[in-house]
């Protein structure tokens, strides 16, 4: 059975920065009631004039990943995009990316797996290599939230939180032992489905009831997070997360060189990074800059700490993310 060897990573952000001051103008806030919370002091929201979408920055973001690998677009076997914010409800931005890259006739798929969506893509995309079927898979995560939060005081709980972006790696077939990903671990809980939720619209709530029933008070269409609630499920399902894929492989906390969490809360990665001891330069978080960019999160922070010469060849890379679902996983990686 071969193995799969991430040999591609590129990132894309819009230039609109949006800082936490910025917010006052729609929401009663302040930099520091943010920060405190959250740990964000500033996102990057699409300037609608740009041109950029969901689907349009994720081609930008694979570009670079392609062209990192030393792979032009006619060498993508097959795409895996993953994101809650696609264009359009059908469908998906993976047939998008296809066309805006000009790519031949391959396949397309999408996963809605919300802020864990680019753990479950590198494991469909892992599983696909391994046996074969494939040999070089482009996965992306990508998300145009600020096109859907209520900028509002009422809303401020979750719109203060997200950000746009996008993120993309080549994963390869490879041959070396050891190398690559060495396991991919996934979850999920339905019973929480709406403690981390956009209710509607859907095929059960379509948009002409929506507006016949005129109810401004109706928020069902703006994303509904219980915050405390979720705090407490992920802290306890990154750490169970991260455990099964160490113990699977033999491996104790003190041989990851680089966690990678999902860029949810900087208090969630900082709860994360003492329990398990980490010292700083073992953790890389990015929220701070991008907020929470849900699918395309841990495939941007891998990169920029990447770039950054934070992760070198041998090196045992962990990625974990937990979010709506609620779903979470892990993947191990050796790089």
């Amino acid at each position: 059975m071969y193995s799969s060897k991430i040999t591609g990573l590129g990132y894309y952000v819009p230039e609109n920065v949006v800082t936490n001051n910025d917010l006052k103008q729609w929401m009663d806030t302040s930099d520091e009631w943010i920060q405190e919370r959250t740990g964000i002091k500033e996102r990057r929201w699409i300037d609608p004039k740009t041109g950029d979408t969901t689907a349009v920055m994720g081609a930008k973001a694979a570009k670079i990943a392609i062209e990192r690998a030393g792979l032009t677009k006619d060498d993508i076997d097959f795409i895996i995009f993953a994101t809650l914010s696609p264009d359009m409800y059908f469908p998906g931005g993976g047939v998008q990316v296809q066309d805006l890259l000009g790519m031949p006739t391959i396949g397309a798929l999408d996963i809605r797996n919300q802020c864990s969506g680019f753990i479950y893509s590198l494991s469909v995309a892992d599983q696909f290599i391994k046996t074969g079927m494939y040999k070089n898979i482009l996965v992306i995560g990508s998300e145009n939230h600020s096109g859907g939060l209520e900028r509002s005081t009422r809303g401020r709980g979750v719109t203060v939180i997200f950000g746009d972006g996008a993120g993309a790696a080549v994963l390869s077939r490879s041959e070396e032992t050891g190398k690559g990903i060495l396991s991919t671990h996934l979850h999920s809980e339905g019973v929480h489905a709406k403690e981390l939720a956009l209710i509607g619209p859907s095929t059960q709530r379509w948009v002409p009831e929506i507006m016949e029933a005129n109810d401004p008070d109706d928020t069902s269409y703006y994303p509904y997070m219980n915050g405390q609630f979720v705090f407490k499920h992920a802290v306890v399902r990154f750490s169970e997360a991260i455990n099964e894929g160490l113990e699977a492989n033999g491996l104790k906390k003190e041989d990851i060189d680089m966690l990678i969490p999902h860029q949810a809360n900087l208090r969630i990665a900082q709860f994360i990074q003492k329990k398990f001891q980490l010292p700083d330069d073992k953790v890389y978080n990015n929220i701070m800059k991008y907020g929470n960019t849900t699918a395309a999160s841990v495939i941007i922070a891998l990169t920029e700490a990447w770039e950054l010469g934070k992760i070198n060849e041998g090196d045992l890379v962990v990625l974990a993310a937990f979010g709506s679902g609620f779903t979470w996983g892990s993947v191990v990686i050796r790089w």
